[in-house]
């Protein structure tokens, strides 16, 4: 029937009024936007309607938004003349031969376009329907940005398409000359175009109809032009539903108007009445839109982005009967016109629903949607989260119910087919499959009901996800034919998806090009395209072969791997779009690209994943795959040769000879290394990288054939021509041989025949190799130049030569002369490697005649020589110059053969040296000359050499990064200005005749020192842009791209040690990552370097990575590694992007919160790679982590000493010893089973040893605290005895760290291997050292034997350090002889001790020996073996060093052993042996000391006045304290929505809290300093040198501690910034203020040391600290708030990222003392935030507090409920 068209008016008339412009908004209702109408009463129905154009003048002036888009609407007309001139005519191609490689190209090519233009039209449609869409409503609302994006897109893909379709029509000509008719086709759709153009101006004032004919136009012509090509894939039938569907939601909308008209004649009130006429109007409007966008997009309708515009139509048209309702409902209240209205609104829904119901049925159109699939895919999905939810039986047991409701599903749909099957013997298949099924499932309910019953239980989990596992294999087994069906399709829709987001972006990225302002990032984006564009006729071709051949095993392989071959070129063109959008100024561009590379980013992710899934679904069958593809390309070849034979081998279009020698060349390397790697492969019998070395050897392989062929047919020479193809025959023959017997070799590996017969086939393929790059022209010239110069020099080797016949000058100036001639070949030769072939042989030809002038020169100089030496020396240097030139032709002809080789160029550039030196040698050995002249003409000549690398500055010359070139260049020219200084001075100085050469010197110096200025200037500029992290990306690129490559090297070590260095990377990278999200808060600038070192660490990470999957056993944990190591270096490019974003824009607010989500995920993907690591061997995993809590502990127990030293570890409350005692035993006891645990564990399963690790750990913890807390209840003035205390546990827990690392070297080794004896001994110290502690702990109330026992244990650890002194590892830093002097120190003060507590017989004396001696000894040796192993140390030395410190011990050792025995019987005759005794150990420690001296060499002297040192670093550490509490001052909290009242605001006081303890830690550093002068005044500390070495080491220890203050409150300040601005946990903040109180305790022990307990300075000096300690547990106390509130809405899923604080031998640390102090905190922070999770999980959040230090002094503490 016909359609009504109603048109509604926009544009208002008027005269101008005065008036005010801020005139009140009037409010309308309606979502369409204002609208306009008249007020009157309602006309006849049966009026005229007008149609026609508006006056001109009456126009309104245009917005700069519809400007804008008149620009782009005139841009995109010139292109749209363009491509209709373009396509006006038919391109010619060069004749085509007819060989099976030029008909497999012309197919080829043939796809190809059709894939593109079918990309392009589908674009062109989407984007027709998209301006449809945009322009529906009022133009004051309308997005002129993105309808000038949908024209941008419209007109670049028509000019990229004109090309298409003239490429096709050239290629289809031949056919039946339907070339013509395509061309046709193509203009009419070009000439519609174009009318939409010109109805869409803002301008043409064109009724709204225009622009929907016009679109329908281009929706004809679009299926036109498929239609010619023989693409219209999307069937007719389905076309006209979808029209006549579109036609039906007219017609409703038709009735839903007329119903309308009723209500608006009934209305009363005018306002409401003009509302429903206008809201109708929209409501057709819409309507006949949908109609035109369903005509324009039906022809494309298969493309989502087709489907997405006509949803958004349908979406206008609902809202429009929604508004035209709601106007009927306000206009009047007659109840049944509204039902009508009501009723026709919900017909027109209905229509609109089923419309689009039918759109989205297209997408799962024609695929095999079996009953199976709902199951299947809920099942693979299901076992997946199984696997992920491993440690939390509750998630388990749930995911299996769904598990077990899926399986029966599948099992009930499966017995009803086979009921329903005719054929028996199917019907057996599928009935025996569903049986296995039901078992499978009944085994994984069972496993669910024993997990449900145990939850802690971990062996119940392991054993439901073995089931799981199993049952995956069965539904595998079951419907595997549907899957895998289903996966392909899935595969080849995705492939064909992505292929036409790429052909979009390139078109964008084309369109962009214009209006980029940053020519280096469209430089990178035009790099990446190009790269795409190789990739994409593979993925078309991919698809083509899968599509044609559905059961077809190699050509689904084909499309699986060049899915996975264009990930990569994919992702980086969508990094490098994503990066040029912000700098394309021309708005509707940058759109256009912005949205392409978000689609191609989808298409690329759906890609990866089906890929994914299809690999694993189609198994391993790239062997035969590959033989296959060899095997055709041998008769490709052959067909080649018969072609040649009769001379009609023609070369394919593109194809030049240069271009196809240059790839064979490269090629022929590829090919040799994969076929190494395909050798080693299958020598070692693996099946999986044997099949990835075969697939890439094919591919390598048939770039060579093309080559080859290419090179063959553009030859002029027949007969080289059948040699290349022959011999590129040769090559496929022997490689098809080379394949199948790796093929047999796997069925039967490490037999000796099948390896000899591998190894014979590939000598045969690499000799067909050579011959084949010895086809290519050129390389005979360069050989035979060769051979000319092996035959020149022979002259060389007869024993005696004849007297010259020429006057020395001549032989002079000919020999120079012929030098000058040989050193200019030898450049040209360099040259002529970059030009084309014939210019090698030419230059090779020159250099060697030349070579042959110069020997013939040479000679005749030897001849001149008065001396048979002198002779015998210049023969030599012409031996040598041969030899040079030889290499130098060598290096040319493998440059020329591969261009892209590593290194290549480098080794012709030093080749070519080689030869200018050589001659230099030569001509300075025969010449006297003025002085200085010959220097100069050596320089002279080396220039030359050098002055080629300049012309080509994009070739690398040596492997140094761009920093280090940048300094190499600094350092360079800082050196080169001075010496062209130099010459200029002593060209003055010399005796020069010439005036004018003065000047002309003076004139060139000026110039080179401008010369050298200018590149200083532009070098500190380039090192300046910071943010140039594309370095860094392309690194971790380079890193992740490896993990993919074939086999790894070949393993040096066991999984275990690549665990833990991966262990080790992944941490260090978690760290830095926090770091840089504290960085990007306080200080950007510094996020390079870290980014740097990320980099780093990742490329660690992924070799060890690597290493680790390949040893990892099963092989799915190897995989499982690889993926999540890939994942985690996305997440560091990303990470690693955003900071060079961040730093080229600091203040960008919305980059940096990107940042943090990077960094967040970062930190996420490395719990994820240390949780597949656990998966490989969870027994030495647990240990690593165990020894991580282990070492924090000892840390934590040095802290301890520290307090208690410091007279500061005091009680809760008032409890004694006794309390803690028994609790004390009866922990040790259950360490020592646990010991034990350990041992056997070492031996047994993973899962033993992970228990017995954890529950190590998990004591010593409970250990370590319980004996803290009987230290603390001996009281503060006590402090000797709880040090022993303190120490004994001390000594525990490192006999388990030793005793945990030595458990894990020893996991599943034999019992005879090395290890298993270390393990034992490590057994029998950590049993030694819990029954000293026991002893300890009995004997510590006992006045009368604690001395006695402090010193028993003192003797046992002095031993241990000695059994680590005298070991073998060398200690991991080293310190200077001055470190090692100052240590000896203690050993003398220790001594007198023992002595006075010798002839004493106090205990507290003995006690106070004993804790001194421990300290005294440990640091001796540590500075000893430190000093001794300095690489500036001689052996000598060494040894000695080592003797006497071993000596020295040993001596100590037996003073106190006699000490021990006065102490049980003492007699005046046993107390004078003391003297004897401790003259041994001054004996001993004279001795050392020399060593040390000895170490210190002649120049060394003594250290500054240590007291002046001390006083400038505290007032330095108190500066740099107020800077930080500066830096707080300006801070606010960050806003945030009202909490409950109990929360209060904890920011402030957090903020507070942190100003606070800055101020108070800046008074106490203020205080040392006081105190230190006062020292200094009272001469307790000298400012003269007599004792001021001995003074060094007190000032040292008051230095650093002052250092730790300012550190810690540096972090501290930055901590609380970023916490309160939301960037960092509240833990960063905890474990800051525990680092500045540790630290506020170490400088007050060190002020202790020598001051006067009374004294004022001193008495302020303690009150500070206390008051900086209560200062911190208030912070302590608001962040902990926070984190208790944040602990109870914890995600689960961070509970199982189980990261411990990083050890110190774990952790790259930094150097710079700030940044290492940052890094022990974040480091803390994640020991914190993981013990936090812990805790929670088990609900003991009582435990928080036990955390804490519980040593703080008791007035720094408030009472706690």
């Amino acid at each position: 029937g016909r359609s009504t068209i109603l048109q509604q008016q926009f544009n208002r008339t008027g005269k101008a009024e005065h008036g005010s412009v801020a005139l009140p908004a009037v409010m309308r209702s309606g979502s369409s936007g204002p609208e306009t109408f008249n007020v009157g009463s309602m006309p006849s129905p049966q009026q005229q309607v007008m149609v026609g154009q508006m006056h001109r003048g009456h126009m309104p002036p245009l917005t700069s938004a519809q400007q804008a888009l008149m620009g782009t609407i005139n841009t995109s007309m010139h292109a749209v003349q363009q491509a209709q001139d373009d396509l006006s005519e038919l391109d010619s191609l060069p004749p085509l031969g007819q060989d099976m490689a030029s008909r497999v190209w012309v197919q080829n090519k043939v796809d190809e376009s059709k894939h593109e233009i079918h990309s392009q039209v589908d674009a062109i449609t989407a984007g027709t329907a998209s301006v449809v869409n945009l322009t529906a409503g009022d133009p004051a609302d309308t997005d002129y940005t993105a309808v000038g994006c949908a024209i941008t897109t419209i007109s670049s893909n028509l000019t990229e398409m004109s090309k298409g379709v003239k490429l096709l029509a050239a290629l289809m000509d031949d056919e039946v000359g339907s070339g013509e008719d395509l061309l046709r086709a193509a203009r009419t759709l070009a000439g519609a175009v174009s009318d939409l153009l010109k109805a869409v101006q803002p301008t043409s004032g064109e009724p709204r109809q225009t622009v929907l004919t016009a679109a329908g136009s281009i929706g004809q012509a679009s299926g036109d032009l498929l239609r010619q090509i023989g693409e219209n894939e999307t069937d007719e039938r389905f076309q006209d539903v979808l029209m006549s569907l579109a036609k039906a939601v007219a017609n409703a909308a038709a009735m839903l108007v007329l119903k309308a008209k009723n209500v608006a004649q009934v209305a009363e009130d005018t306002v409401l009445q003009n509302r429903v006429i206008a809201a109708a109007t929209q409501c057709a409007l819409s309507t006949s839109q949908l109609v035109a966008c369903a005509k324009v997009v039906s022809p494309t309708i298969s493309s989502p982005v087709c489907q997405e515009q006509l949803i958004e139509a349908g979406k206008l048209v609902d809202r429009s009967v929604e508004n035209c309702v709601r106007a009927c409902q306000a206009a009047t209240t007659d109840s049944e016109l509204l039902k009508q209205v009501s009723a026709a609104a919900s017909v027109v829904s209905q229509a609109l629903h089923d419309l689009l119901q039918h759109v989205r049925q297209f997408a799962s159109r024609g695929e095999p949607i079996g009953r199976y699939d709902q199951a299947t895919d809920t099942i693979m999905c299901v076992t997946e989260s199984i696997f992920s939810s491993m440690g939390d039986a509750g998630e388990m047991v749930r995911q299996a119910r769904v598990l077990a409701q899926a399986t029966s599903d599948l099992v009930n749909a499966m017995r009803s087919d086979a009921e329903a099957e005719i054929d028996m013997e199917n019907s057996k298949k599928l009935l025996a499959a569903a049986k296995l099924l039901a078992d499978s499932t009944a085994r994984m309910v069972e496993a669910a009901k024993g997990a449900a019953a145990n939850p802690e239980n971990e062996d119940q989990q392991q054993r439901l996800r073995e089931a799981a596992e199993g049952l995956r294999v069965a539904t595998n087994a079951a419907a595997q034919n549907a899957i895998k069906k289903k996966i392909v399709n899935r595969l080849e829709v995705a492939a064909k998806q992505a292929a036409a987001a790429a052909t979009q972006t390139i078109a964008a990225s084309q369109n962009a090009a214009v209006s980029n302002k940053n020519p280096a990032a469209q430089q990178q984006l035009v790099q990446s395209c190009k790269a795409v564009a190789d990739h994409i006729p593979q993925l078309v071709q991919g698809v083509r072969g899968s599509q044609a051949q559905a059961e077809d095993l190699s050509a689904q392989l084909a499309l699986i791997i060049s899915s996975q071959n264009f990930l990569q070129p994919g992702s980086k063109m969508v990094s490098s779009a994503k990066a040029a959008v912000p700098t394309v100024s021309d708005q509707a561009a940058a759109m256009q690209l912005s949205q392409c590379a978000k689609n191609l980013a989808t298409s690329l992710a759906e890609l990866r994943t089906a890929s994914q899934k299809a690999h694993e679904a189609c198994g391993p069958m790239e062997i035969d795959s590959a033989l296959n593809t060899v095997q055709t390309l041998k008769n490709e070849l052959q067909d080649a040769k018969m072609t040649a034979v009769e001379s009609q081998l023609k070369p394919l279009p593109g194809e030049t000879l240069e271009k196809c020698a240059q790839d064979l060349g490269s090629t022929s390397k590829a090919v040799g290394s994969s076929m190494a790697q395909l050798l080693t492969c299958a020598a070692q019998g693996n099946e999986h990288y044997t099949g990835v070395a075969a697939r890439e050897t094919a591919q390598a392989l048939k770039t060579l054939a093309q080559a080859a062929r290419g090179v063959a047919a553009s030859t002029t020479d027949p007969a080289a021509a059948h040699a290349m193809l022959d011999s590129a025959r040769d090559v496929m023959e022997g490689s098809a041989m080379l394949i199948q017997e790796a093929k047999q070799a796997l069925i039967a590996p490490g037999d000796a025949e099948s390896q000899q017969r591998l190894a014979q086939v590939a000598k045969a393929v690499s000799h067909s190799l050579n011959n084949c790059v010895n086809c290519l022209p050129g390389q005979k010239d360069v050989d035979v130049a060769l051979k000319s110069i092996g035959e020149s020099s022979k002259k060389l080797l007869v024993d005696s030569l004849p007297p010259s016949t020429k006057p020395f000058q001549e032989a002079q100036s000919e020999l120079n002369q012929a030098a000058a001639d040989l050193n200019q070949s030898a450049g040209e030769v360099v040259h002529a490697t970059r030009g084309q072939s014939g210019e090698l042989a030419a230059a090779s030809g020159k250099f060697s005649d030349d070579f042959d002038e110069f020997l013939d020169a040479g000679i005749e100089m030897a001849g001149q020589a008065q001396t048979k030496e002198d002779q015998i020396q210049v023969i030599g240097n012409l031996k040598n110059i041969s030899m040079a030139s030889s290499k130098l032709l060598l290096a040319a002809k493998s440059l020329s053969v591969d261009p892209g080789a590593p290194n290549a160029k480098n080794l012709l550039a030093a080749a070519a040296r080689a030869v200018t030196e050589s001659i230099n040698q030569l001509i300075t050995l025969c010449t006297q000359q003025a002085p200085g002249q010959k220097e100069c003409d050596n320089a002279l000549r080396e220039l030359e050499t050098v002055k080629g690398m300049l012309d080509n500055p994009n070739e690398p010359v040596s492997d140094l990064s761009y920093f280090d070139c940048i300094e190499s260049v600094m350092e360079n020219s800082k050196v080169l200005g001075e010496s062209m200084a130099g010459i200029s001075q002593n060209a003055k100085t010399g005796d020069l005749p010439a005036q004018h050469t003065h000047d002309a010197i003076t004139e060139a110096a000026q110039l080179m020192k401008e010369a050298v200025d200018d590149i200083m200037v532009t070098l500190n500029e380039a090192a300046s842009e910071v943010g140039l992290v594309g370095g860094m990306v392309d690194a971790i690129a380079e890193a992740m791209s490896k993990l993919d490559e074939g086999t790894p090297p070949e393993p040096k070590g066991t999984f275990v040690d690549y665990q833990t260095t991966v262990v080790k990377y992944s941490k260090a990278i978690a760290v830095t990552a926090q770091e840089m999200m504290t960085k990007s808060v306080t200080n950007p600038e510094e996020l390079g370097g870290l980014a740097s070192q990320m980099t780093s660490d990742y490329g660690h990470l992924a070799l060890q990575g690597q290493m680790a999957a390949a040893t990892a056993e099963p092989e799915e944990i190897g995989f499982q590694i690889r993926t999540r190591v890939q994942d985690l270096g996305h997440g560091c490019i990303f990470l690693v992007q955003k900071a060079g974003a961040l730093q080229v824009c600091p203040t960008d607010s919305y980059t940096k919160k990107e940042l943090i989500e990077c960094a967040r995920a970062v930190t996420e993907k490395v719990s994820l790679v240390l949780w597949a690591l656990q998966a490989g061997n969870k027994g030495t995993q647990a240990c690593i982590t165990a020894a991580t809590a282990v070492s924090g502990i000892i840390a934590d127990l040095d802290t301890t000493i520290m307090f208690a030293t410091a007279g500061t570890l005091n009680a809760e409350n008032s409890e004694t010893f006794a309390d803690h005692r028994e609790n004390i035993l009866k922990t040790a006891k259950a360490l020592v089973e646990d010991t034990k645990l350990l041992v056997s564990g070492a031996a047994s399963t993973p899962d033993k040893l992970a228990q017995a690790a954890q529950s190590s750990a998990a004591t010593i913890t409970q250990l370590a605290e319980v004996v803290k807390l009987g230290a603390a209840s001996l009281g503060s003035d006590d402090p000797e005895t709880q040090v022993v205390l303190i120490n004994a546990i001390k000594d525990v827990a490192k006999a388990l760290s030793d005793l945990i690392s030595a458990t894990k070297g020893a996991a599943s080794k034999p019992a005879d291997d090395p290890s298993m004896y270390q393990l034992k001994g490590a057994a029998k110290v950590m049993v030694t050292n819990v029954t000293s502690l026991l002893k300890t702990v009995k004997a510590v109330e006992d006045e009368a034997t604690r001395g006695t026992r402090a010193l028993e244990a003192t003797i046992e650890c002095i031993k241990q350090e000695l059994m680590v002194f005298q070991s073998k590892d060398v200690p991991e830093k080293t310190s200077s002889p001055e470190e090692s002097i100052r240590m000896t120190k203690g050993i003398t003060m220790a001594t007198a001790k023992a002595v006075a507590a010798g002839n004493s017989c106090r205990q507290e004396d003995v006690i106070a020996t004993a804790n001194l001696s421990r300290k005294a000894v440990s640091d001796m040796l540590t500075a000893c073996k430190q000093a001794s192993f300095h690489p500036d140390v001689s052996d000598e030395v060494r040894t000695r060093a080592l003797r006497f410190g071993t000596e020295c011990t040993l001596g100590y050792l037996d003073l106190l052993e006699h000490v021990l025995v006065i102490l049980q019987k003492p007699t005046p005759e046993l107390k004078q042996q003391l003297a004897a005794f401790s003259k041994r150990v001054a004996g001993a420690v004279t001795e050392l000391i020399q060593a040390a001296e000895a170490m210190k060499g002649t120049e060394w002297v003594d250290p500054e006045d240590p007291t002046v040192i001390a006083e400038t670093e505290l007032l330095g550490a108190a500066a740099s304290i107020e800077a930080a509490a500066k830096k707080l001052e300006q801070l606010k909290p960050r806003a945030k929505p009202k909490q409950a009242d109990e929360t209060l605001d904890f920011e402030e006081q957090i903020l507070e809290a942190a100003k606070s303890i800055a101020a108070a830690t800046s008074a106490l550093v203020k205080s040392a300093s006081a105190a230190q002068r006062e020292l200094v005044a009272q001469g307790k500390v000298g400012s003269i040198p007599a004792n001021a070495a001995d003074d060094g080491q007190w000032s040292q220890g008051l230095i650093s501690a002052a250092r730790m203050v300012a550190a810690a409150t540096s972090s501290l300040c930055e901590a609380a910034n970023a916490s309160v601005q939301g960037h960092a946990s509240e833990e960063k903040l905890i474990s800051s203020a525990k680092q500045v109180a540790a630290s506020t305790a170490q400088l007050l022990v060190a002020c202790k040391v020598k001051a006067d307990q009374d004294s004022e300075a001193m008495r302020r000096l303690q009150v500070m600290v206390t008051d900086a300690g209560g200062k911190i547990l208030l912070l302590e106390r608001a962040a902990g708030n926070a984190v208790k509130r944040a602990s109870d809405n914890l995600v689960r899923a961070a509970q199982k990222a189980a990261f411990g604080k990083a050890d110190d031998d774990d952790v790259v640390v930094k150097t710079k003392f700030v940044g290492g102090i940052a890094q022990i905190i974040a480091a803390q922070e994640e020991m914190l935030k993981k013990e936090r999770e812990l805790e929670e999980a088990r609900k003991k959040l009582a435990q928080i507090r036990q955390q804490q230090y519980k040593f703080l002094p008791t007035e720094l503490r408030e009472d706690e409920g």
